[in-house]
């Protein structure tokens, strides 16, 4: 059947839907199969969809939208996985504000409140009738072996919201103002555009993430968070950048993958710059000590726990690294790493 849909999500982006689409019955639960449902309740906190455009959309009960089955796990948000089995007519719940969808089993309710519910609608077909899905138009593909020489400039955390995207954005600002060619890439986490498009409005040429690999999030395959961000790094690498900035999303310790990059030989290699956010001085010095094991140690300290002199002096005194809040002091982040990153680790 013919469909008009009101909203498309952003993990869509790649497909280039349009708003009339053709809708089966036939729907395949693995990650990134793209689904049409109905909106079934009205939200006023967590209720917006990120479009292709990078734009938010309040989503209002009736409104027919465009979503893709993954799976999430965030600490401050909601947990949910792909459905075993999904007919026509089941309610689903939305998952993130990229329009990854699926069956919430947990909820950060003080936040974000419940998971939106809507009501399955039916797949989007492609030209041949059968269910589309995101993996079917990629920019890059996921990679055992980095085929680069660029050197990384990594921004790890403890959690989500601990400031690494507003790190990277100062550092790729800084290097963009000094005549140099810098890209960037969100990899580790769950589909959404907000934190590339805010990496090249701070002067990212070119970024890349999870859903350029035809990925709603990495939650489900630690090994396969690796490849993509392998892959991503290649991807960018063609650009003959002189830095690449990436940023890890999630927690060290969250369940996107993270430590799996972190610990890998051939990633070490690359990294030239080693950030780390963190909201207090234990959660700094806890980062510090598991990126020291996984053999990825840092270089500076970013985030909530630079806020004041209090954080600031204890990561000087204890943990012998510099630190920066990233809002007042954030054009001394790279400037800091040109003069004590360990280059060769």
């Amino acid at each position: 059947m013919i469909l008009a849909v009101d909203k498309i999500a952003s993990v869509t982006k790649n497909l280039k839907l349009k708003n009339i689409l053709d809708v089966g019955s036939k729907i395949r639960c693995e990650d990134g199969a793209v689904i049409v449902a109905e909106v079934l309740v009205e939200k006023k906190i967590y209720n917006q969809l990120e479009l292709p455009s990078g734009r938010f959309a309040a989503l209002h009960k009736g409104d027919i939208i465009v979503v893709a089955l993954g799976n999430r796990r965030a600490l401050k948000g909601f947990v949910g996985d792909v459905p075993t089995k999904l007919k026509v007519g089941d309610v689903i719940q939305v998952l993130n504000l990229g329009g990854v969808a699926g069956i919430c089993t947990s909820e950060n309710y003080q936040q974000v409140g419940h998971a939106l519910k809507v009501r399955v609608l039916g797949s989007v077909t492609d030209k041949n009738g059968e269910p589309e899905t995101i993996k079917r138009v990629t920019l890059f593909k996921p990679a055992t072996k980095l085929a680069t020489e660029v050197p990384i400039i990594v921004i790890s955390g403890t959690c989500m919201e601990v400031g690494k995207t507003t790190t990277a954005c100062e550092i790729i600002n800084s290097i963009f103002h000094k005549g140099m060619l810098v890209c960037a890439a969100k990899v580790a986490g769950v589909a959404a555009m907000k934190d590339c498009l805010a990496m090249e409005d701070y002067g990212a040429y070119k970024t890349a993430s999870m859903i350029d690999a035809g990925y709603t999030s990495t939650a489900s395959s630690p090994k396969g968070s690796l490849e993509i961000t392998k892959g991503a790094i290649n991807y960018l690498s063609k650009e003959n950048p002189d830095y690449i900035v990436v940023e890890l999303g999630d927690g060290v310790f969250g369940e996107y993958g993270v430590q799996e990059i972190l610990a890998d030989e051939d990633f070490e290699q690359q990294i030239w710059g080693h950030v780390g956010c963190a909201h207090d001085p234990m959660g700094a010095v806890k980062l510090a000590e598991t990126c020291q094991k996984l053999g990825a140690p840092l270089d500076l300290f970013a985030g909530p726990v630079s806020d004041n002199s209090v954080g600031i002096n204890f990561i000087e005194k204890n943990l012998k690294l510099g630190a920066f809040n990233s809002l007042s002091n954030g054009d001394k982040l790279f400037p800091y790493l040109l003069k004590n990153a360990k280059k060769k680790r």
